[in-house]
Formats: C-alpha cells, sequence, structure tokens
C-alpha cells in the first residue's frame, strides 16, 4: 500500500523523499513511532529482551539525526578550506552509528546480566508481542526503500542507517520468538538470555560499521566492478603499431570519498602529437569514462611515450 502511494507522488515529490536527506528524515519519524511502541511493549510485559529491542530502537533515532546532519555536511559544495568538497563527512555518520551499536549492546548486555539471575514473570504478552511485530515490519519496509536509495545515491550513510534497521529487524524477530518460547515453557531465564543474543548480534554489527567507515576516511579503492569498466574503456583507446604502443595507460589508482569516485593516471602517446591532439584524445577518454562510471572524476597527465614517471622512490616517502 505505501509503495503505491509512493509511485502516485509527483516525480518532483519521489526525487526529494527518496533523497539521502529525505529518507533519514523518514528514519528519524520511523525511529520515533518504533521507539514509542517497543516502550509500551516493554512496559506492559516487563520483558528486558522487548527493553533490548527499544533500546536498539532509541539507537536508531540518534543514529539518523546524526547521519541527518553528516548528510547536510557532505552536500555542502567545494569551498576554499575543503577544495574536492565535504563527501567524507558521511563516513562520520557510519562509525558514529557502529560506536552507538556497541554502547547499546554493552547496555542491553549489563540489563540482561542482572536479570538472568533474577527472572521476573512476563505479563499480556500477546500485547506486547504485536507491538513489537508491527514495529518490525515499519522497520523492514523503510530499510528495504533505504537500500534502494542508497544504491542509487551510494550514500554509505543511508546504506549504514539500512543495514541498522535490518539489524533492528532480526533483532526483534529474535526477541518474538524468544518470549514465545518463555510464554510456552516457563522458562522466565530464556527472556534474558535471548536479551544477550541479540547484543552479541548487533555488536558485530557494530564493529563492521566502525571498520567500514575507517576504510572511506582512508581512501579507499573503488568496488572491483568498478575498476573492470575503467579498464574496458582504456582499453578502447590503447592503439599499438606493430610491437610500438602509440597511446598507453599506467599508474591508475583509484579511491572514492562518500557518493565521489576519483581516478588518476598517465597517458602516454607520441612526442611528435601537438599538444591539440594530445588534449582531444584526453578529453575523449574523460568523457568515456564518466559515462561508464557516473559519478566519476578522471584526471590524466600527459605523458610523452618514452617518458617514465616514478612513484614510491625513497624520497617521495620521507
Amino acid at each position: 500500500m505505501i509503495e503505491r502511494v509512493i509511485k502516485r507522488m509527483s516525480p518532483s515529490t519521489r526525487a526529494h523523499l527518496l533523497s539521502p536527506r529525505g529518507m533519514l528524515w523518514s528514519s528519524v519519524v520511523v525511529a520515533v513511532v518504533t521507539i514509542t511502541l517497543k516502550t509500551l511493549a516493554w512496559y506492559i510485559t516487563d520483558s528486558v529482551g522487548l527493553l533490548s529491542d527499544a533500546m536498539e530502537s532509541l539507537v536508531n533515532l540518534a543514529s539518523a539525526i546524526f547521519g541527518l546532519m553528516m548528510v547536510t555536511v557532505a552536500a555542502q559544495p567545494p569551498d576554499e578550506d575543503h577544495p574536492y568538497g565535504h563527501h567524507k563527512a558521511e563516513y562520520f555518520s557510519s562509525g558514529f552509528e557502529g560506536i552507538l551499536i556497541i554502547v547499546a549492546a554493552l547496555g542491553i548486555i549489563w540489563a540482561a546480566g542482572h536479570r538472568i539471575f533474577d527472572p521476573q514473570p512476563l505479563e499480556r504478552v500477546g500485547w506486547g508481542l504485536a507491538l513489537s511485530v508491527a514495529s518490525s515490519a515499519l522497520n523492514a519496509f523503510l530499510a528495504w526503500v533505504m537500500f534502494g536509495a542508497a544504491k542509487t545515491h551510494r550514500s554509505i550513510a543511508l546504506e549504514a542507517d539500512a543495514k541498522h534497521l535490518v539489524t533492528d529487524v532480526w533483532t526483534s524477530v529474535g526477541v518474538v520468538l524468544g518470549i514465545t518460547l518463555v510464554h510456552f515453557t516457563g522458562w522466565l531465564w530464556l527472556d534474558a538470555v535471548v536479551a544477550m543474543g541479540v547484543a552479541l548480534n548487533i555488536l558485530k554489527e557494530g564493529g563492521h560499521l566502525i571498520w567500514r567507515s575507517s576504510q572511506g576516511l582512508m581512501d579507499e579503492a573503488l568496488e572491483p566492478e568498478v575498476k573492470v569498466e575503467i579498464d574496458k574503456v582504456l582499453a578502447d583507446f590503447s592503439h599499438q603499431r606493430g610491437e610500438v604502443d602509440i597511446v598507453r595507460f599506467d599508474h591508475v589508482t583509484t579511491r572514492k570519498a562518500g557518493q565521489r569516485r576519483f581516478v588518476d593516471m598517465h597517458m602516454h602517446m607520441p612526442a611528435s602529437w601537438t599538444l591539440g591532439r594530445a588534449a582531444a584524445v584526453r578529453s575523449s577518454v574523460e568523457q568515456a569514462l564518466m559515462s561508464a562510471v557516473p559519478g566519476l572524476r578522471a584526471t590524466i597527465q600527459l605523458l610523452p611515450s618514452d617518458v617514465e614517471a616514478h612513484f614510491n622512490e625513497p624520497r617521495d616517502l620521507i
């Protein structure tokens, strides 16, 4: 039903809603709703498992707000102090979310550790489970939409938030199954065990997000499938005459910063070519690269065929 409503929107409204800012605003609203539902579920059942589920949704809210701030910073145009733009701000969002997830997991373990030695009976389990399932369905739909938007915009902030929502969904599934077992078996200690299992699961997800953020901040290379597209374009422009290379490329390096992708390289051509001819070929290569890889920024240095650039010499590493 919600999907049909989105499709009926005007293109401009739909584009705004599915933009990184629009998606994160939606995440904020959904987080508030799910916190309300899950807190109510915990209140009426007194389940530490449902309390852990509500705590994770609280982390969702903080993460979405911080992610919204970082996406806003990342969208700012280049300036004098940041001539390459502000796109890496999204990695701070991913890292911050990972830290919050780990803090929430430790809090859940602390709360569950007390309850496992002093189990308490659960009340009105049916209502609590119904509220938990409703909030999980809402999170699952938003995560599905956000994964699509993250792929379209190449946004690590959206991807991190979507992954966190999926973790939240699986957390809720585990909690629902655990409380159902508690209800039918009478094993009250199982409620605390389920909460600890939830905590260990989200600890793993938090560590992954922090690792992903650190790799982005250290200028991680482009994805292998993107490199393949770049190599195809360069192969189309590489020419040989007999055993002599007319046009060749070397020192091809790539990196990504948020939504931006960069490639640097040397293009070698005959020294007899005029500057105008060499520049025209370089322009054609740049256009072909940007067509093959949307959002790519190419930097190509022109060199004669008999000139080699030297990298990683000891004096360059000082």
